[in-house]
């Protein structure tokens, strides 16, 4: 007969095995008495049995003596006992909760898992875990799975627990992974480039940087189109202005650098014109200036024919869209191209780097993205020879928190606080951008964090934007909250970026969006690491069609791969294109089936169409003419269906108000 024998609060367990199958249980408890270590209040159920019964402490006796006995846990009390009676004994590593369950699980030191300071079994570990976890919400199957394996790393059910439902903020608990720089091999002075000494004495930059050397060696300052996909903060801003500005001052023509957003655009302009507006003009020509000039720059400033023209993708292709054009263009520079992918814009920046080709066939384009799916099948498509550098400037840390919705603020808060008071070896103090799914969110983090911290979104004005920008480049701000939906925006100098949730509005983001987010945290010239951290809620959603919860959608982007840019464009996409072609290049057949190749994205079939509904017709066997209301549709950026929805509300009604109300309704629902 083998007894096991485990500790419990006021007694002991007695597990009677015979050849390795339990034979009966036993409750004992053990007390000190003038002659020594005794047994009392002995119960006793044999294997089978539902009921246990009172039973003489001598028959414990006799079955110890028959041994051999076999002690779970170091235990004086118990130790003594046998010890009186001359029993002899040993310990084995047995799972303590599995015996409370009546099983017999043996540890080894590589099994077993510390909970609460004692070791137990893999599976009770788990089960306890699920046990906590169950009164956060419901996880789902994937984030499950990874804490299933956080278990297996730590070996320790608090450690993942600390990550699942933090009680303060241990990030060694919710650290997910460390992405960490290379050592790189040294790089060329810029004085030892083929370019004109007066940019290097005006451009602040000495040496290159990795992804630059790597671009000039592929041949840049030769005229080569380029994709160039590295980390943010490593320098491909300065790869787009080394080209354009070689290819001004050496007389090959004017540089157009486009970015997809204004506040980004007003940076791109300020930037270029303290370091070079000296030497040439710098302008700037964005969408919002045929909207509301009152917030833009003087007409001097937005003179499409300078040198140097900073551009929103929108504005340079509405200038064109509507008939006009530029003159003398010898470098374009188009910036986050990966905005190629975006559901509701990427058609038109596809579109519009076709037509800048055609009225440019002699530039050179450059393409710049921290993100990138399948670099080299885009780079193929967009005939530009691929730059890359995967390794980031700075080290960068990803954590994961499972916080419930009540909880985020709190979190966020102390996450801000600790990374402001840290100051980097250059001397910056860590500051935030906290991403969140809505403008009215961004207020209320805001306001919770406190003086120091400020919403920043596309609702406010160009001012307010602009004094944001500048309260946190001079370090004023230890945080600044906005939406998903500018995380490829502003170069806001951060070393943490904090996700609130992981929508931008109704939908989840992307891997692609997730990486662009997340590489704004650590800039080399300022911190010496970068952190993420997210904050996901278990059982989330923000849309009643998502069949996944928020936790689970962190762990698919924290580990996902990026897809391959290969957008496919519906009717509405496509006519709008087409249409756009047409504007630009006079309704020529021929040149709209090339400018139709020429683009990343398929196209569907789309001008039988818009012949049938006498939106643009024949003048001879190879030409086009657009109607009225497809120029309407050129430079409005619509497409038939959003056309034929408009002439639809017109009819119903005469109140601009109403119509508006009705598009962005309907824009709502999509």
């Amino acid at each position: 007969m083998n007894i096991l024998v485990s500790p419990q609060k006021n007694t002991y367990k007695l597990l009677f095995l015979r050849n390795g199958a339990i034979r009966g249980m036993g409750l004992v408890q053990v007390t000190r008495t003038p002659k020594g270590w005794r047994p009392k209040n002995f119960l006793y159920r044999r294997s089978g049995k539902k009921h246990a019964a009172q039973a003489p402490t001598k028959d414990l006796i006799s079955a110890l003596r028959e041994g051999p006995v076999q002690l779970t846990t170091k235990d004086a009390g118990f130790e003594a006992f046998l010890a009186d009676f001359q029993i002899p004994f040993s310990y084995m590593s047995l799972c303590r909760l599995c015996m409370l369950e009546d099983r017999v699980t043996s540890l080894s030191e590589e099994e077993s898992v510390t909970y609460h300071g004692e070791k137990i079994c893999f599976e009770c570990a788990l089960r306890e875990i699920r046990r906590e976890v169950g009164y956060l919400g419901i996880f789902g199957r994937k984030s499950m799975a990874y804490i299933e394996e956080l278990l297996r790393i730590y070996r320790d059910v608090d450690r993942v627990l600390a990550a699942v439902q933090p009680d303060w903020l241990d990030t060694s608990a919710t650290l997910f992974d460390r992405l960490d720089t290379e050592v790189v091999r040294e790089t060329a002075l810029l004085t030892s480039l083929s370019l004109p000494q007066p940019f290097v004495a005006r451009s602040g930059v000495e040496r290159l940087t990795p992804v630059q050397q790597k671009s000039v060696e592929a041949g840049l300052l030769a005229g080569k189109d380029q994709l160039v996909v590295a980390a943010t903060a490593s320098g491909k801003t300065f790869i787009g202005e080394m080209a354009g500005m070689k290819n001004f001052l050496e007389g090959r023509g004017r540089m157009l650098f486009l970015v997809p957003l204004v506040a980004l655009a007003n940076q791109k302009y300020q930037r270029f014109r303290e370091r070079y507006g000296d030497l040439v003009k710098v302008t700037l020509h964005i969408g919002a200036a045929r909207l509301n000039l009152s917030e833009m720059h003087s007409i001097s400033e937005r003179d499409i024919q300078a040198p140097l023209v900073v551009g929103t993708y929108e504005g340079i292709d509405h200038f064109l869209r509507t008939g006009n054009r530029m003159k003398n263009i010898g470098t374009v520079v188009i910036d986050e191209v990966q905005m190629l992918e975006d559901d509701e814009r990427g058609h038109r920046l596809d579109g519009l780097i076709a037509r800048l080709k055609y009225l440019f066939p002699r530039a050179q384009f450059l393409y710049l993205s921290a993100t990138i799916g399948l670099p080299h099948t885009l780079a193929e498509k967009l005939h530009a020879d691929l730059v890359t550098f995967e390794n980031r400037p700075v080290p960068l840390e990803r954590h994961l928190l499972f916080v419930g919705r009540q909880g985020k603020i709190k979190y966020i808060k102390k996450i801000v606080e600790e990374g402001y008071r840290t100051r980097s070896s250059k001397g910056y103090r860590g500051q935030s951008i906290v991403f969140t799914h809505s403008r009215a969110r961004c207020h209320i983090i805001a306001e919770a964090l406190g003086s120091r911290a400020a919403p920043y979104h596309a609702g406010l004005t160009a001012a307010e934007r602009r004094e944001v920008e500048d309260k946190f480049m001079k370090g004023n701000l230890a945080a600044v909250v906005t939406t998903a939906a500018l995380g490829a925006g502003v170069d806001f100098p951060a070393s943490q970026v904090i996700f609130d949730t992981l929508a931008m509005g109704i939908e989840w983001l992307t891997v692609q969006e997730f990486h662009q987010m997340a590489g704004r945290a650590g800039r080399p010239d300022y911190h010496d690491l970068g952190k993420v951290f997210i904050l996901a809620e278990p059982g989330a959603t923000y849309s009643r069609e998502s069949k996944m919860t928020e936790e689970e959608v962190a762990i698919n982007l924290l580990r996902g791969e990026m897809e391959e840019v290969a957008p496919a464009y519906g009717i509405e996409e496509s006519s709008e294109e087409l249409v756009a072609h047409a504007a630009v290049c006079g309704g020529d057949e021929e040149v709209l089936r090339t400018l139709d190749v020429a683009m990343v994205g398929s196209t569907e079939p789309v001008l039988p169409m818009l012949l049938e509904k006498r939106l643009v017709r024949k003048t001879g066997s190879h030409q086009i003419e657009l109607s009225p209301m497809a120029r309407v549709m050129a430079e409005h950026f619509m497409g038939v269906e959003r056309l034929e929805m408009l002439q639809r509300m017109i009819r119903k009604s005469r109140d601009p108000v109403d119509i508006l109300a009705e598009l962005e309704c309907a824009e709502r629902e999509k």
